[in-house]
């Protein structure tokens, strides 16, 4: 009996594992799910105390001290003005060319210079314009030997009115073509017509210099003005000899100017015409090119406009903060122009709305 129950434990494929083996394969999956089950419910509240569901008071902002300064919105008649944008450029400004076809031998300035009136500015290779005067004062001394021997045969009565008539001839057509010959050796030295700054430099040492190629351009830096494009709607706000407030961009700061013309063309894309306004006072800071601003009176409109200091920005957006029940609450708005200490707020206030002067400091 024991030897057959040995072989069939053996070698029968249909005989049962003992219990014991059995459970100590199914108890550690069932324990593992236990604890898992016990993690789940501690994580969602289960065998802690729960809050009694109810509402959830929050204040929002920033609570406002005492004696902080407040500004109520209200409407306001503004005194409107456009902001026109233009160019700063110089009343005189000079392009020097060539006036003869030579190589470019010096150059004794660069873009920034200043200058003086008859300075000079560039050397022109002057090698065969100097050949050049030289024969021709060659032949004008031989014409004047000519002469002269003519004259004195005539005086003599040794020769004819008409040998001392070509004889002239000859002289005035070589004297003419000497001087000519020296008006072009001038012509190799370029020299500043005025008192200004190079502005532009456009050739080297080494260069051809073609007549009517700009070689530097100058500017007179006393004689600034601002080239703007005014709509037709404001022309008449700006008759000439108007004193008007000009901003500039750099320098960053105001000037006055006078309107000294309005180009009689009207441009037909943007309906303007272009005024030019004398910068008063214009320092040397004040540089062709720059950008600039021109306020031009509008008509008077009913808007809210708040202190310049309630408006802060983060990033690009514009802020400021409305008290509400004793708290500073930050609100997005939009400015517009500025007018003195106020700027006008085009959205995001209505009236009666208390906003911070100085706005607090948020975390």
């Amino acid at each position: 009996m024991t030897e057959e129950t040995t072989n069939n434990e053996q070698t029968g494929n249909e005989t049962k594992p003992a219990p014991r083996r059995v459970w100590g394969r199914i108890a550690k999956p069932v324990l593992g799910g236990v604890v898992l089950a016990a993690v789940i419910l501690w994580s969602v509240g289960v065998f802690r105390t729960r809050i009694p569901a109810g509402r959830l008071e929050y204040q929002g902002g920033l609570p406002v001290p005492p004696g902080a300064a407040l500004f109520t919105v209200t409407p306001e008649l503004i005194a409107a003005r456009v902001d026109v944008v233009g160019t700063v450029a110089s009343e005189v400004k000079v392009n020097l060319s060539a006036r003869i076809p030579a190589s470019v031998k010096q150059i004794f300035v660069t873009a920034g210079s200043p200058v003086k009136k008859g300075q000079e500015l560039i050397t022109l290779d002057d090698r065969e314009i100097s050949e050049q005067v030289a024969a021709a004062e060659a032949q004008y001394k031989q014409a004047e030997t000519e002469l002269n021997r003519a004259q004195r045969l005539f005086d003599s009565q040794a020769t004819t009115e008409q040998a001392l008539t070509a004889a002239q001839s000859v002289f005035a057509a070589a004297r003419a073509q000497w001087e000519r010959g020296k008006v072009m050796l001038t012509y190799a030295r370029i020299v500043s017509p005025m008192d200004g700054i190079v502005t532009d430099r456009r050739i080297e040492p080494g260069d051809l210099a073609n007549p009517g190629q700009t070689l530097l351009t100058i500017y007179d830096p006393a004689n600034m003005q601002i080239e703007v494009p005014v709509p037709v709607r404001l022309l008449a706000k700006l008759p000439v000899g108007q004193s008007v407030e000009v901003t500039l961009d750099r320098p960053a700061t105001n000037f006055q100017g006078k309107v000294r013309q309005i180009v009689s063309e009207i441009d037909p894309l943007s309906r303007t015409q272009l005024v030019k306004v004398r910068i008063e006072d214009a320092t040397a800071e004040v540089m062709p090119g720059s950008f600039g601003r021109l306020r031009v009176a509008d008509e008077p409109h009913i808007a809210f406009a708040v202190p310049r200091s309630a408006v802060y920005t983060v990033g690009q957006i514009e802020l400021l903060q409305v008290v509400k029940d004793g708290r500073a609450v930050r609100r997005a708005v939009r400015t517009g122009q500025v007018h003195d200490a106020k700027v006008e707020a085009l959205s995001g206030l209505d009236a009666g709305e208390v906003v911070l002067v100085n706005p607090l400091q948020e975390n």
